[in-house]
């Protein structure tokens, strides 16, 4: 449908009252709020989650794409039924113990949460304890571990022991990234997976959704 496929484009270049009147047009001219969801909305960011994993679209422009497909959202909610958003997992994201970089790991929160997974985000300087402790609180399968300093990469491990120590680690697939991790560490840890950047970080998680 030529609607779908225009709130499509104008959540991917960030047009927000665009975005927000076509929503509004396609469930008064009867669309479902599912079809503008799926068709529209998510579609949207997975487009721009593989331009920016192919560094054709940059943090600002995916920022503002993931806050227009949020407005979009909020027109959509009271029209969905609580089955109608298919729910990828529950994702604990945060940045480990002595880190406080937050940026990647806001987008890519962000973006996980626009591809239909359920985001607990608990922020920076999160020790492995507290890791396994929002995990099972959550009931999470899904663990974001985000590190930026050489410094704090070990606090990756100690977190994936921390897991393991809680009893937790066979329910809960780890995730790391940050500017100096890469395959080989996280291979060396015994991660789940790992990403490079965020729009990455979403198609890893999609894989082992």
């Amino acid at each position: 449908m030529a609607l779908l496929d225009d709130i499509k484009q104008n959540v991917e270049v960030g047009n927000r009252d665009a975005v927000l009147a076509q929503v509004q047009q396609a469930l008064d001219e009867g669309t479902t709020a599912q079809d503008v969801l799926a068709q529209g909305l998510i579609a949207a960011m997975d487009i721009v989650g593989a331009k920016m994993e192919a560094e054709e679209m940059f943090i600002p422009e995916v920022l503002r794409a993931a806050k227009t497909m949020e407005a979009g959202l909020g027109i959509l909610r009271p029209h969905l039924a609580v089955g109608d958003v298919k729910v990828q997992g529950k994702v604990v994201i945060g940045t480990v113990k002595g880190d406080l970089h937050d940026i990647g790991k806001n987008l890519v929160a962000m973006l996980l949460a626009s591809a239909g997974f359920d985001v607990v985000d608990v922020g920076i300087n999160v020790t492995p304890a507290d890791f396994a402790k929002h995990v099972k609180d959550n009931d999470a399968n899904f663990l974001g571990l985000s590190a930026l300093l050489t410094t704090t990469m070990p606090m990756m491990k100690e977190t994936l022991a921390a897991l393991e120590t809680a009893g937790l680690r066979g329910q809960v697939k780890v995730l790391v990234g940050g500017a100096p991790v890469n395959q080989s560490f996280a291979d060396q840890i015994g991660a789940d997976g790992y990403a490079s950047d965020a729009g990455a970080a979403i198609k890893v998680a999609k894989e082992l959704a």
